[in-house]
């Protein structure tokens, strides 16, 4: 197939284009605006002759129409993503997550083209610490922040295409994703790098709030076996029953480093910060055939961190300019 992957020079999308490369036969067009989450570096390596790379904006209709003409499928990764930047300014993400993928929707519309939306475990809200429950296809929307609602919102456009104009799409949520290529902002990049400069690592709260970890390689897999097999207008939520609170992980990451691991500061908790998040990925499993392969969250952190010790140069232009960010926000 020739695939149009969105975003694709983001954290995500990259793990994803280098996946369908080594695994499928499969030609990958990456649209990217190359914002300060983009990173032309992650799609290092690609063959010339199955990836091309397309800067420009998937609000921009005329461009996206050209691309979506060429493609067979669509995999949609492109997104504001970040919390606490929705906090400070929620517009992008309106601009971004709903208007852009409107002008997608518009687009494989026009043309009769596959879709893959790709979303977030965040549309849910969160859960109790110490609720048994997990996410499952069936809970309903709670965003608590710009970010997760305008994936909420991206989502329901989504629905609303497929049940009113015929649109071949699916749809996943998927839990916190860690692994090669993230943004130095994020939580699991961002106390490593702070490691590897002798820094201490940053806590928000008390460290409490427990995130399902899932490898981005295997949030890969899943999302192809999607794309092969998912039944039209059907959502599948993707996680790899990898819950740990933020303490843990930060405590993981110092002593794998060879860090006390209480050699961290806490600093100012991000507003409206939620509590727990937690995946039932059986729909996926169960009926598509998909089981993830890093199972083991400590195996699957320490080749993390080998990465960012290895690649020192992808990361470091970013952290200054990331630290000096949060520095400003007390956190």
């Amino acid at each position: 197939m020739r695939l149009l992957v969105t975003g694709g020079a983001g954290f995500i999308g990259s793990n994803f284009a280098h996946h369908v490369i080594e695994h499928t036969d499969h030609h990958v067009t990456v649209l990217d605006k190359l914002t300060y989450a983009g990173n032309l570096a992650s799609l290092g390596g690609l063959p010339a002759d199955r990836y091309t790379f397309v800067k420009g904006d998937i609000g921009d209709t005329a461009l996206v129409d050209e691309l979506v003409t060429d493609a067979d499928a669509v995999v949609h990764y492109a997104a504001e993503s970040h919390n606490d930047n929705s906090l400070a300014d929620p517009r992008p993400f309106l601009d971004t997550n709903i208007i852009g993928t409107y002008t997608l929707l518009e687009a494989v519309r026009r043309h009769g083209k596959r879709f893959h939306h790709i979303s977030t475990d965040e549309v849910y809200g969160d859960l109790e610490l110490d609720d048994p429950n997990r996410f499952t296809e069936a809970t309903p929307y709670n965003p608590s922040s710009p970010y997760s609602s305008t994936k909420a919102g991206s989502d329901l456009l989504v629905r609303a295409w497929v049940r009113s104009f015929g649109v071949q799409a699916t749809i996943s949520n998927c839990s916190n994703n860690y692994g090669p290529y993230q943004h130095v902002e994020k939580f699991i990049p961002r106390q490593i790098t702070n490691v590897l400069r002798g820094e201490r690592p940053k806590l928000y709260g008390a460290g409490l709030n427990v995130r399902d970890w899932i490898h981005a390689d295997d949030h890969s897999s899943a999302v192809l076996t999607i794309l092969e097999k998912g039944e039209i207008g059907e959502t599948y939520l993707i996680g790899a029953d990898g819950e740990k609170n933020n303490k843990e992980v930060v405590e993981l990451i110092l002593t794998q480093l060879g860090q006390p691991a209480d050699a961290y500061d806490h600093v100012t908790d991000r507003p409206g910060h939620d509590l727990r998040y937690a995946i039932d990925s059986s729909k996926l499993r169960d009926e598509l055939g998909w089981q993830p392969r890093y199972t083991d969250f400590t195996a699957g952190l320490a080749a993390t961190i080998d990465w960012y010790r290895d690649n020192e140069a992808w990361w470091a232009p970013q952290k200054d300019a990331t630290e000096a960010r949060y520095a400003a926000q007390g956190q």
